[in-house]
């Protein structure tokens, strides 16, 4: 059998960056219509320690250990005066827990004595708190305050975006940069909740299932020329 080149999607190559990033959010909305934040929490300050104790860890991990530590310490008053080892020993299973236990008990203090107890709804200030970076700063703004102020960046975004060819950058500060200039600002933080739900349902890391991607024609690395024969 001779060889030939299977051709690259018509629908990926015709559309510009922007057409197809704005396409890909309409099939994301179509697909995950009921899409929202998966961590458990009912105040600020809990989405905030929710939020820390995400990183490098699965949501769902992360809702296992909140209630117990919830329970315990309801708000950033009581976080403040916890026992460190007590708070170290209840979120270990989400790893790097000490890191995790000795930022959250510091950005609380910083909650109570710079903030009068009340999580800031300002990026810059979100941003002064211990163990908070622009990732959280945006989770924080928008699911507690309904604030848009970026696009969150983790490693689901990051991983689709970069097979979706709307970023070339591995910087999560750049990648929004490139994100917040392709996408309407009213949808920034419902890009990544859907995307998220995408990436952990088709687009995984070691096996996307490229073949049930309704997203498919609109990507380039499910549409790679591909020698066959």
């Amino acid at each position: 059998m001779g060889t030939k080149i299977v051709p690259v999607s018509i629908t990926c190559k015709s559309l510009s960056k922007k057409q197809r990033s704005l396409e890909i959010l309409a099939r994301l909305k179509r697909l995950y219509p009921d899409a929202t934040c998966s961590l458990n929490y009912s105040t600020p300050v809990q989405l905030l320690v929710a939020t820390i104790l995400s990183a490098q860890c699965t949501d769902e991990r992360v809702n296992k250990v909140t209630p117990v530590l919830f329970s315990k310490f309801p708000d950033a008053a009581s976080l403040v005066i916890a026992d460190l080892v007590e708070l170290e020993t209840l979120v270990r299973s989400t790893g790097f827990y000490r890191n995790k236990a000795k930022n959250i008990q510091a950005a609380c203090r910083m909650i109570v004595t710079e903030f009068n107890s009340v999580v800031p709804n300002q990026m810059e200030q979100l941003l002064k708190l211990p163990g908070v970076a622009r990732k959280t700063a945006n989770v924080v703004l928008a699911h507690a305050y309904g604030i848009n102020a970026g696009v969150t960046v983790d490693t689901h975004v990051k991983r689709l975006c970069e097979r979706l060819g709307l970023t070339e950058a591995k910087d999560p500060v750049r990648i929004e940069q490139d994100l917040i200039g392709l996408l309407p600002q009213s949808d920034w933080e419902n890009w990544s909740i859907r995307l998220v739900y995408h990436g952990r349902a088709i687009c995984k890391a070691r096996s996307p299932a490229c073949i049930a991607c309704e997203l498919a024609d609109l990507c380039p690395a499910a549409n790679k020329p591909v020698v066959v024969g």
